[in-house]
């Protein structure tokens, strides 16, 4: 077994649905994001084994293929789609690693795309002759419909169950945009499409402005509104996972960045929110690590009673985590989430002179969760 390791990383401006990037198929911004990954490594298409791609609502074929096949790569570069819902984009460069560190390859291109915007109108065939086709928002994530709750109320139900306020959520956002809106580094990770250059929904958030929105789910005390609750969006992210052979041929061994560990898991599907807090528990347990390792860490915003919950049970340093802001201040393109958090992770590690270690978790429909450490070894 060799190490696997990130040399390159980009994504898209992560738009709302129906924004900037609402003419943009979920594969166009795969490929506009993969040229921009190779042209940052100086690597050219031949040299790529494989492509792996997270997405979740597409719509079934193969968009990473789209995707590959779109950015120029040669033909004969094969292109594997995964769908784990949310985790769909980290388990991808998950993937990508465990195949490179049993020696299956050497250059992976591997992330996440998707888009709202474009996502197909899902429909169920009738049963009988006369019958209309059967329009349904998602599919089920349990196959047991009393344990397959909204998202959104799941979320509300989890604020009410651990007396998480309708305030301190507003609080939480807040401070989420504030970061996200004072971060500089942002132009380094970020790839210019369809004439969109930066995150369009971060903005100057206020508590006065949060407390005049209605509650979508729960109470008036502890209930969900459009602040704390991530804006459905398009975007893609991808990274470059190399092996330790490519690593060694490198004149900046600053930019490689090591996939120390990863874990997928499994939960209850009726609380899909705390499965990340179990992800973590096993990577560190795994690697060895204790949470206060961390010199970073990227923590997924659904929600901000997930995100709250989630950093409080795992026992992070809040003043560690999201220093740029999180998808509450960005918005939540399901299968490119995850490797966003990868992204993020990766330039925040590099630009540091010194070495650090990093973790990324998030949480997906049906009780699924995951985390990955990355760890820069050399300044």
């Amino acid at each position: 077994m060799s190490g696997a390791y990130i040399i390159a990383a980009k994504r898209t401006p992560v738009a709302p649905r129906g924004g900037g990037l609402a003419r943009v198929e979920a594969w166009q911004l795969g490929a506009e994001t993969i040229r921009a990954v190779l042209d940052d490594a100086g690597m050219q298409g031949n040299a790529v084994d494989t492509v792996i791609m997270g997405n979740a609502l597409y719509g079934g074929g193969n968009p990473a293929r789209m995707a590959a096949l779109e950015a120029g790569l040669p033909e004969t570069v094969p292109a594997l789609s995964v769908d784990t819902q949310c985790c769909s984009g980290l388990d991808a460069i998950a993937l990508a690693a465990s195949r490179i560190s049993a020696g299956d390859a050497d250059v992976i291109l591997a992330g996440g795309l998707e888009s709202y915007s474009r996502a197909p109108i899902r429909q169920r065939r009738p049963l009988d002759d006369g019958d209309t086709p059967e329009t349904y928002e998602r599919p089920p994530f349990s196959p047991w419909p009393s344990r397959d709750p909204d998202m959104l109320a799941s979320a509300a139900a989890l604020a009410a169950a651990r007396g998480i306020s309708r305030s301190d959520q507003e609080a939480y956002a807040v401070e989420s945009h504030r970061r996200a809106a004072a971060d500089d580094h942002a132009a380094a990770e970020l790839v210019s499409v369809a004439g969109v250059d930066r995150d369009a929904f971060t903005r100057a958030m206020t508590l006065k402005t949060c407390a005049r929105l209605p509650v979508l789910a729960g109470s008036a005390t502890c209930g969900l509104t459009a602040a704390t609750t991530a804006v459905e969006a398009d975007a893609a992210a991808v990274v470059l996972v190399v092996s330790e052979r490519v690593r060694a041929t490198l004149t900046d061994t600053g930019r490689a960045v090591a996939i120390s560990g990863s874990a997928s898991v499994g939960g209850n599907p009726e609380t899909p929110a705390l499965a990340p807090i179990t992800a973590i528990e096993k990577v560190c347990r795994d690697g060895g690590w204790a949470v206060d390792d961390f010199t970073c860490v990227e923590m997924m915003e659904a929600f901000a009673v997930q995100a709250m919950t989630c950093i409080d049970r795992a026992g992070l340093d809040p003043s560690r985590v999201n220093l740029c802001g999180g998808a509450l201040a960005r918005g939540h393109p399901i299968g490119a989430s995850g490797a966003i958090l990868a992204v993020r992770l990766w330039h925040d590690l590099v630009r540091r002179d010194e070495p650090g270690l990093g973790l990324a978790a998030i949480a997906a429909a049906g009780g699924l969760g995951s985390a990955m450490v990355l760890s820069r070894e050399h300044a």
